[in-house]
């Protein structure tokens, strides 16, 4: 688990370290904190990290990465499971009030990329389960800026893997395609 949690941190310091090389221009960072709704339950907590560049403020590219550390329900102490995505998405915005300055920029986006859970059992029955899937997402949302350089983001994100995926006995979605939505919400930086 701390190899995973190292490689995650790696990946995220890699897309911060990235996107400010292109802060002068129409990049952004957006650190978020989010909720998963999976299987038509109650949402469960997410954190993550979205950064990208827009040519022109209309069209660009992001690079998605989220983790939900109670991904199928709050742990008990018996049951834990944590889930990762990671995405990278062409990402289509109209911006109001120019692409640069404060404005209003409503855009859509859709990815491919890859998603990890992870479940385990401790006590009498010990049981521990990784995925690693290929998935997509796609969705939309709006980004606003105050002025030149921080603003809000808003997100709503449907994430879907293409092969089953089998979370174990112990969970209703143990087979079939696992998909689940993730509405988001941070500040911005550009």
């Amino acid at each position: 688990m701390r190899v995973l949690t190292r490689n995650c941190v790696v990946w995220a310091v890699i897309a911060l370290g990235l996107s400010a090389r292109q802060a002068h221009a129409d990049g952004y960072v957006n650190p978020w904190i989010g909720v998963n709704g999976v299987n038509d339950e109650a949402g469960h907590a997410a954190v993550g990290v979205t950064t990208g560049y827009m040519s022109g403020g209309v069209f660009g590219f992001e690079v998605d990465f989220g983790y939900s550390p109670h991904f199928l329900g709050s742990d008990d102490g018996f049951v834990k499971n944590t889930a990762m995505t990671f995405t990278g998405d062409f990402i289509l915005g109209i911006p109001f009030g120019g692409a640069h300055g404060a404005g209003v920029r409503p855009f859509a986006s859709a990815g491919v990329g890859a998603l990890r859970t992870h479940s385990e059992t401790e006590g009498l029955a010990e049981f521990s389960r990784s995925n690693n899937e290929l998935c997509y997402d796609f969705g939309g949302g709006v980004m606003g800026f105050f002025g030149e350089h921080i603003g809000l983001r808003g997100d709503l994100r449907y994430f879907r893997t293409f092969d089953d995926t089998n979370l174990g006995s112990l969970f209703e979605l143990n087979r079939g395609t696992l998909h689940f939505w993730r509405v988001t919400g941070g500040l911005t930086f550009r």
